[in-house]
């Protein structure tokens, strides 16, 4: 089984304060149901695949999916044991990517604002727009969805990434072929795409120009974005550099219009001259600390890994690799709240899908011993942290039983 197409998702084990979407099938299902190929079918969350979650500042979770064409949003103010009626985020159904490292991202303002992105397949084979689009109330109706890429080539825009700031400004980043494309007409080398980026300061009304903040990205990896404590964007992604190595690069911004200088993060060496599917994890703490979470093949170095900076990605803690790596350990993500840091991560035992998870409470520093959250024998995506006040949850989703939202043991500190 290949660990870079492989699509991983779940069935869970009893857990304490794990609620389970309305409407999921039993456990003995087999893959998504055909009805959800329908176009006459009712929207329903039995048919996502590729979910996004976030909890807003009053505890009420959000969900975004995609059905035929649309994009949907429901929420819930019982942690997801009942949810709202789905509504259609985009009236006019179109090509939304939504796989493992590509799919929909939802987002909350700080005055209960919703924004949405996501990426547009056009007719051409890897080619794509970014889409935005917002509520201001409460997600009863969206605005009309809007491309966000100034660049309108029937080329690659795609891997978009959301944050909003405490203020409420709204930075969305992706991976950009205009440049790749530009120097192929010049017959010039250019190798992967760029990261380019915009933002709003009226609450998505309007976005500046698009700019770009660097050169030479993995063209197929997703990116994260986050906002620093100075309310400043943040970007981490994998990057190509010379001879085809596949490490990470961050870049932190001096100002909303002034992208610093990227900086090489990993040092795996990891070549490969192809497209590995796997991009980094990354969550700011109230301290200022970075943690960096991140997958890598290189032949001394294969696994997932760890690390920690304190001045803003100039130098990160001697990485610490976890997970089995004779189970395959794919798409780490990593959340922290004051001193505690949560990770999670899949694993494959020859036979299920594992949800695994370990936890910091000194800031990274040290950590427990792995634990299985979940498992199943169905296919499965990929797993999220989300915080909601103090408390921790994992979103993840399988083709057996649906979504599932899952709170760690103990409240984060």
């Amino acid at each position: 089984m290949n660990v870079f197409c492989r699509l991983i998702g779940l069935p869970a084990l009893a857990l304490a304060s794990q609620f389970v979407w309305a409407g999921q099938e039993s456990a003995t299902s087999s893959s998504q149901p055909a009805y959800c190929k329908d176009s006459a079918t009712a929207p329903t969350p039995k048919c996502a695949r590729t979910p996004s979650a976030v909890f807003d500042a009053d505890g009420r979770l959000w969900l975004s999916w995609v059905q035929q064409g649309r994009i949907y949003v429901q929420s819930s103010k019982d942690g997801g044991k009942t949810l709202s009626k789905p509504v259609a985020v985009n009236r006019e159904p179109e090509n939304v990517l939504a796989h493992g490292e590509s799919r929909p991202k939802i987002a909350i303002g700080p005055k209960g604002e919703i924004y949405l992105t996501w990426t547009q397949g056009l007719e051409k084979r890897f080619s794509s727009y970014i889409r935005f689009a917002r509520s201001v109330d409460g997600g009863k109706t969206f605005s009309e969805p809007v491309t966000i890429n100034d660049n309108l080539d029937i080329i690659g825009h795609s891997f978009d990434s959301l944050a909003v700031s405490r203020d409420g400004k709204i930075f969305i980043a992706w991976l950009d072929a205009r440049d790749a494309q530009a120097a192929k007409a010049k017959d010039q080398p250019y190798n992967g795409s760029s990261l380019y980026y915009t933002w709003s300061d009226d609450g998505g009304k309007s976005f500046k120009p698009n700019a770009k903040a660097a050169d030479f990205t993995c063209q197929c990896c997703r990116l994260q974005t986050a906002i620093d404590i100075d309310g400043l964007p943040l970007v981490v992604w994998r990057n190509v550099y010379p001879e085809n190595i596949r490490d990470h690069a961050l870049l932190k911004f001096a100002d909303w219009d002034k992208p610093g200088r990227p900086l090489r993060v990993t040092h795996e060496n990891w070549h490969i001259e192809g497209c590995p599917h796997h991009g980094p994890g990354l969550s700011v703490a109230k301290d200022g600390r970075y943690h960096l979470t991140w997958y890598s093949a290189a032949p001394d170095a294969t696994g997932l890994f760890y690390a920690y900076s304190d001045d803003i990605g100039a130098h990160f803690s001697q990485p610490i690799r976890f997970g089995n790596p004779e189970a395959m350990p794919a798409h780490p993500h990593v959340l922290s709240i004051g001193k505690q840091v949560d990770l999670v991560w899949l694993e494959f035992d020859g036979k299920n899908n594992q949800l695994k998870t370990m936890r910091s409470t000194d800031g990274g520093t040290s950590w427990s011993e792995p634990r299985v959250l979940a498992e199943t024998d169905s296919a499965v995506d990929n797993p999220f942290l989300h915080a909601n006040g103090d408390r921790v949850y994992v979103s993840w989703a399988m083709d057996k039983d649906g979504l599932k939202l899952i709170a760690l043991d103990g409240k984060a500190r």
